[in-house]
């Protein structure tokens, strides 16, 4: 993986998975871990830490222990159901209160009402949300214990890595995309307070050992907003925080898991390393990988490719086999290419894995 990421040719295709699932370790492995169940299948391993990362949606994330004296997450929780939580939250500050209330069930977490009600409150936001620190010894415990058995992923602080995925997880992204055309001034603000503080975060980085981070997000796919839209309000953001972490030495892969078509030039000049999810059109996308590939050339590593709904969780052995090797032979023939299920599953079974991770061994270069 590692020799891919650098657009390389390793010995064989490089093949692994897009996060491994709680629910479906806990459900289909008997709740192995992460690394344990890449070893099962014989995948690549690409283990995402989230220490200190504060993600929402993480399933059970607490996050009162980002509060602080002047911004205290006060939670109230309505259904503790694990397949119906529902979470009230307050949070107090100084300078006025913010609400937001999250829903789950066993596989994740979603927004049901956003913190942005108002104009005024990114004022609350810029003055008193925490930015928490890394803690890079505990990275780098978990970077030992993969060891050269895979590499080790991490992610910017937020909600979301990206500045405009993370706005799109505080207000509603209906109404941020209206407000890019009615107060494009405010947007701008919200964001550049969202970078200041990520580039805060990214500092704490230094020295943890990392061998990917993550950045970007679905909500900048051109399945969702225009290339305008992503030139102005997502690749100026986006390569600054590129440029933070280039200089602590870390590789970055931008996440768009969604539509590339006519921002493919715009990932390029963002700066970053990598380009995920390469969803195909059978799952949303707006193209296909190898098209992607085409207009991308060798100019980045790419990571992704394969629905793992309609090929990997419902698709035959056969249908798993046929489109490994399409992939390998219409986007990973230059090297380069770390093929992966382009996003999250729960319930593909691990026969199909299995198929998945012996189909790809036999992709030599």
């Amino acid at each position: 993986m590692l020799c891919a990421l650098k657009k390389g040719r390793p010995d064989r295709l490089p093949a692994t998975v897009h996060q491994w699932q709680k629910y479906h370790l806990d459900t289909h492995l008997g709740g192995i871990s992460d690394l344990e169940a890449f070893e099962l299948f014989g995948l690549d391993a690409a283990v995402q830490s989230f220490q200190d990362m504060g993600q929402f949606w993480v399933a059970e994330a607490d996050f009162t222990k980002f509060s602080t004296s002047e911004w205290r997450d006060e939670v109230e929780v309505m259904s503790a159901d694990p397949d119906h939580r529902v979470c009230h939250h307050t949070i107090r500050t100084p300078g006025g209160t913010l609400t937001y209330k999250t829903a789950g069930d066993r596989t994740t977490t979603w927004i049901t009402e956003y913190l942005i009600k108002r104009d005024e409150d990114i004022r609350l936001i810029e003055k008193y949300m925490p930015v928490p620190r890394l803690d890079p010894a505990a990275v780098n415990r978990a970077w030992d214990l993969i060891g050269d058995r895979g590499i080790l992923r991490g992610f910017v602080w937020g909600d979301q890595a990206g500045c405009w995925q993370h706005a799109a997880c505080l207000i509603d992204i209906q109404e941020l995309m209206l407000c890019c055309f009615d107060k494009p001034a405010w947007v701008h603000e919200l964001l550049h307070i969202l970078l200041e503080k990520k580039l805060r975060f990214i500092e704490t980085m230094r020295g943890a050992r990392f061998d990917l981070i993550e950045t970007g997000g679905g909500a900048a796919s051109s399945t969702l907003i225009s290339p305008a839209l992503h030139q102005e309000f997502c690749l100026p953001y986006d390569r600054k925080m590129h440029e933070a972490l280039h200089s602590l030495g870390f590789s970055v892969v931008y996440h768009t898991c969604g539509g590339t078509k006519g921002i493919e030039e715009l990932i390029v000049a963002n700066g970053c390393d990598a380009s995920e999810t390469l969803a195909p059109m059978s799952i949303g996308g707006n193209q296909e990988p190898w098209e992607f590939k085409a207009k991308i050339g060798r100019r980045l590593a790419l990571i992704g490719g394969l629905d793992q709904f309609n090929v990997l969780t419902t698709g035959t052995k056969e249908d798993i086999r046929a489109m490994v090797f399409k992939l390998f032979e219409k986007v990973g023939y230059e090297g380069g290419y770390i093929l992966s299920c382009c996003d999250h599953f729960f319930n593909t079974p691990p026969e199909n894995l299995r198929a998945y991770a012996e189909a790809a061994r036999e992709c030599i270069y």
